[in-house]
């Protein structure tokens, strides 16, 4: 919904629609990180409280009421910045609900069942202490984790139909025989929600485990944070291991249906058989050319159609206005992968350590590739969604409804953007704070019972 450059006849216009595209960009890069973190953390803290309940062990109880401390905080977080979108969705992009949501609805009425269940579970949890059933108290957790995971999904479900528009007939600028279950599970929804929610785990499980080894490093309550970064640090190293593989699935999902932005996001503007995959580069998108690159020949063709020697089709066979910002796109797709392949080389020489057994402890330079790594996996992450926006442009629903066409007649939308962007800057600045002294308790509240 972002990122399109269009001629407007009135300055004002321009103004407007800019300040549109930007304040969905501001608000989906906020709202990613916030609702990543929910989907994820739930299941560590899952894993931590079943690891008490067979152990007894009172650090892994500590770990999880922490935890589950911040899972509220980024629950509390995530419900003000989703709700924010749902009515920037109506305010920024009318003529879009009023075309598609009688369409795609389905799974946002899902989504909302879904954040309900979420949060009565986590009420049980965070009051069942002592009150519950021990194993149900667990079960009540787990809920919390595989409904904030379903309510993800479903969202993703509903931005894959934009991507791959199905469910209804258009004939005359109508929709028509609208089916709902088939907008759902459009053929793009499978490829995006497994590559979302392989990159959720894979960016809150390197920024938890890289926050618990700073804190190792620190020689800070050292039985406390290693628990808790053995657990991130598994699903952060399997779902960084796995993102490869659902990256080639999108890869050759997107070369079928959506040849312009593949071509974008390699900055292809000639159709090559075979092509090369860049490496880098810089692009000029004036003469249309890419500078300082490395290739892979055949690799591009390999990776699209799983055929070293296909064709890639590039640019030159798509119409000049319905070509997305190749820069932009081209750029934002290197540093998703290039993020990716440094976090699963963290990830194998994790592993190889623990198959060797090798104290963790001893060797600080392993504990500093995760401190390093906490911010990429969210660099990544946000990148990977330009990507997917970007590349669309310039439609909406895509080959169907342009965004340009989308947007509010209504004026003054900049202002809109200027107060939402003040509401994220202060959530960000109350969130940053809570966690700050979460971590700073956790000597007082959570670490009595280790040995001093």
């Amino acid at each position: 919904m972002c990122y399109i450059c269009v001629t407007q006849n009135r300055t004002s216009d321009m103004d407007d629609f800019i300040a549109a595209r930007s304040q969905m960009a501001l608000s989906l890069g906020f709202h990613i990180i916030f609702s990543c973190i929910g989907m994820v953390m739930p299941f560590f803290m899952a894993v931590s409280h079943y690891k008490w309940l067979k152990t007894n062990n009172e650090v892994y109880k500590n770990l999880t009421k922490a935890w589950s401390k911040g899972v509220a905080i980024f629950f509390a977080t995530g419900a003000v910045s989703g709700t924010m979108l749902s009515f920037e969705l109506g305010l920024l992009w009318p003529k879009f609900m009023d075309h598609a949501g009688p369409i795609f609805g389905m799974p946002f009425s899902l989504e909302g069942t879904a954040f309900f269940i979420e949060a009565i579970a986590l009420g049980f949890f965070l009051y069942g202490w002592n009150k519950l059933n021990k194993w149900f108290h667990w079960f009540t957790g787990m809920v919390v984790g595989v409904s904030g995971l379903a309510s993800g999904i479903l969202v993703v479900a509903a931005n894959a139909w934009m991507n791959s528009p199905a469910g209804f007939d258009f004939a005359n600028g109508q929709y028509l025989n609208i089916d709902p279950i088939q907008a759902m599970f459009n053929k793009a929804w499978f490829s995006q929600a497994l590559h979302m929610c392989l990159a959720a785990f894979t960016a809150t499980g390197f920024a938890v485990a890289g926050v618990h080894a700073l804190m190792i490093l620190r020689d800070r309550n050292r039985e406390f944070h290693l628990k808790a970064f053995k657990i991130a640090a598994v699903f952060a190293c399997i779902g960084a291991l796995l993102q490869p593989l659902s990256g080639d699935i999108s890869a050759k999902d997107v070369a079928k249906r959506q040849p312009a932005k593949l071509a974008a996001m390699e900055a292809l503007y000639k159709s090559e058989k075979p092509a090369p995959l860049l490496i880098g580069g810089i692009v000029n998108e004036q003469d249309k050319t890419v500078s300082g690159a490395i290739k892979i020949p055949g690799a591009l063709s390999f990776l699209a159609h799983g055929d070293f020697g296909a064709e890639v089709k590039g640019l030159d066979q798509i119409p000049e206005n319905e070509h997305p910002p190749v820069a932009v796109t081209h750029y934002a797709f290197q540093v998703m992968v290039g993020i990716g392949t440094l976090l699963m080389l963290i990830a194998l020489v994790y592993f190889f350590n623990l198959v060797k057994k090798r104290s963790l402890l001893e060797q600080p330079w392993l504990l500093k590739l995760f401190v390093m790594a906490i911010p990429l996996g969210y660099i990544a992450l946000e990148a990977g969604w330009v990507v997917t926006e970007v590349g669309r442009q310039p439609w909406i629903i895509y080959g169907i409804m342009r965004t340009k066409d989308a947007v509010t007649p209504m004026p003054g939308i900049a202002y809109s953007f200027y107060i939402f962007s003040a509401i994220y800057f202060s959530l960000s600045i109350i969130v940053t704070f809570l966690l700050y002294r979460q971590i700073k308790m956790v000597p007082v509240l959570y670490a009595k019972t280790e040995s001093k």
